[in-house]
């Protein structure tokens, strides 16, 4: 068991495990070539995905499917991004205990926060990070209240650097090719933290979370995902009040309306040496 505060803490590019329990781990396979008949026995590690049930007081509020590292960060940003709080001050602390079958993540909430939660308490079981699940209404499907940061503006060259410098810094996608990253880098293009998780809405609240623990200003950098982004992407980036969010892969067609109504700059399908902008490309300057 471990106990965490909200004084910051060190945003680094790797992502050791917070929780006890390995973050991938080898099993034994055979390699089979088609049309031969040679085999060739080889341990491939895998990435090791296992419920942590997040819990506010005593109260569970989500099984999640996670990836058991930065579990303290991944506190910080489910919070604010599942609308919980509103920033890092309403956390007093968050306990890794080991439950049966899993983790549980108990968050301490500050003094009145929990019984505003508890109103509006909603059961998310057997995720990984799916934005809507055990949402009984439309109307209920989330929305970011903070607007992106105003007045940013980041150079072509500094998504160009990011998005070059991110595959050498996912430790765990490289050993096991079956996570997702999500990173924070400076208006300059340099990356200062990477989370990694099984999921892709996990990493980007690890890295949030992150963020919030050592008071990083959202407009003093943008995020970077390696995974399709979705509407809830958008609105976790959104939520942490980020201006501009790059991805890898291609937008939906709502995170694209997602991110024109707060007025967030969204550029995806980043290559090394194409990017597609969707919304907002006045944010991008060009040398």
């Amino acid at each position: 068991m471990r106990k965490t505060s909200p004084s910051p803490a060190s945003v680094r590019p790797s992502m050791p495990p917070s929780s006890g329990v390995a973050t991938s781990r080898p099993v034994p396979t055979r390699i089979v070539a088609y049309g031969r008949g040679a085999a060739r026995a080889e341990d491939r590690p895998l990435a090791v995905e296992m419920p942590v049930n997040v819990v506010y007081g005593d109260v569970p509020y989500a099984v999640m499917m996670t990836t058991p590292a930065d579990l303290e960060d991944f506190a910080y940003g489910f919070s604010l991004t599942e609308g919980i709080v509103a920033g890092a001050d309403e956390i007093r602390g968050a306990v890794v205990e080991a439950g049966e079958g899993g983790l549980r993540l108990v968050v301490d909430l500050a003094p009145g926060r929990l019984r505003e939660h508890l109103a509006r308490k909603r059961a998310l079981s057997g995720r990984t990070g799916c934005g809507v699940c055990g949402i009984d209404d439309l109307k209920d499907i989330p929305r970011a209240e903070r607007a992106s940061a105003k007045g940013v503006t980041v150079s072509l060259a500094a998504v160009e650097r990011a998005v070059q410098a991110l595959d050498d810094l996912q430790v765990l996608g490289r050993a096991t090719r079956a996570v997702h990253a999500a990173a924070w880098a400076t208006r300059e293009g340099d990356i200062l933290a990477v989370r990694e998780d099984v999921g892709r809405h996990n990493a980007l609240d690890k890295l949030i979370g992150a963020l919030m623990r050592t008071g990083t200003r959202p407009e003093d950098g943008f995020l970077v995902i390696t995974s399709r982004c979705s509407f809830e992407m958008v609105e976790k980036a959104a939520s942490f009040g980020a201006a501009v969010l790059v991805a890898i892969s291609a937008p939906t067609s709502l995170a694209v309306e997602r991110a024109a109504l707060h007025g967030l700059t969204l550029a995806a399908i980043a290559r090394r040496d194409t990017v597609t902008l969707f919304t907002a490309p006045e944010r991008l300057t060009v040398p």
